[in-house]
């Protein structure tokens, strides 16, 4: 398989992200700067563990966040993970005065208060189109790992892949054209998560 960038910002599941990877045979590209960015990437991941602001500084500290805003616009395929799914859009409640990579008109918002806070462990995940490829060789309703406060609620309704119920319905994935973004963890959440992790290298 052709190489894959994987995006460094120091989030805290970078490594867990690339055995992963190498864990299907993948080749993993690690770039932690802009200058290091290929002039022609194949594929994209942008993981994330943290919060909004201070991954969204990072990526503009280290000159990432233009080279990964083009490339997407380009149409290379793309992976956001986590706070690498809510960083596609506008703004967070974590964080209002940080600017998102603003790649999709949204906004993050907080769960509601009076559940227990972060969402974390196993929980269904309901594609929308079970025919679309992200969810090929799975289980009607998979189950992925979750680790979060926060999730995307884009203003476009269309681009929703997949939805969880956490005494609320969020928008557990997205879809468009060559992004997909996930606020689960893939990458901890065993046999769907690789699965899902071999259907986006095969774009």
């Amino acid at each position: 398989m052709s190489s894959t960038v994987l995006i460094d910002y120091g989030a805290g599941n970078l490594r867990s992200v690339a055995n992963a990877m190498n864990s299907v045979g993948a080749e993993v590209q690690i770039v932690s700067s802009g200058e290091e960015f290929p002039a022609h990437p194949t594929r994209i991941i942008l993981p994330g563990v943290g919060s909004f602001g201070d991954s969204m500084n990072e990526l503009v500290a280290r000159g990432l966040d233009q080279p990964v805003r083009s490339a997407i616009q380009a149409g290379v395929p793309f992976l956001g993970i986590c706070v690498g799914y809510q960083l596609l859009f506008q703004q967070s409640e974590e964080s209002p005065s940080v600017e998102g990579l603003g790649i999709f008109s949204g906004k993050v918002k907080r769960f509601h208060p009076g559940k227990k806070i972060p969402h974390m462990g196993w929980n269904a995940v309901r594609p929308l189109n079970a025919a679309h490829s992200c969810w090929a060789e799975m289980p009607a309703e998979p189950y992925f790992y979750y680790v979060h406060s926060y999730f995307p609620v884009p203003d476009d309704p269309s681009i929703i892949a997949a939805t969880t119920d956490y005494e609320e319905l969020f928008a557990a994935a997205i879809i468009h054209k060559n992004v997909w973004a996930v606020q689960f963890h893939p990458e901890k959440s065993q046999d769907c998560g690789i699965q899902l992790i071999k259907n986006f290298l095969a774009l």
